[in-house]
């Protein structure tokens, strides 16, 4: 839904663009985060890369949920599945 935002960028759209993954250009730079919270795609999957595991991760952040962590990683596993080009040296 568009809404009035400030003068620089009249009109602005938060977009669910993944089963709870999210993106507002008013919210972390228009990052994808999780439900339009203030943690980011890439907080959850530091976290994971880390060493942490799903159950320490909720423990953390209590307002998560099992289902955004999936989402986290279905996300990343779908952004990254795109076809790569490389240059011949």
């Amino acid at each position: 839904m568009a809404r009035m935002a400030n003068r620089r960028y009249p009109y602005t759209m938060s977009a669910e663009i993944f089963p709870r993954v999210t993106v507002d250009p008013n919210i972390c730079f228009g990052k994808p985060t999780i439900r339009g919270m203030r943690i980011r795609v890439s907080d959850v999957l530091s976290m994971l890369a880390g060493g942490m595991n799903a159950d320490e991760i909720l423990a953390d952040y209590p307002y998560l949920e099992r289902e955004d962590i999936r989402a986290a990683i279905a996300y990343a596993a779908k952004a990254t599945d795109q076809r790569l080009a490389f240059a011949a040296e």
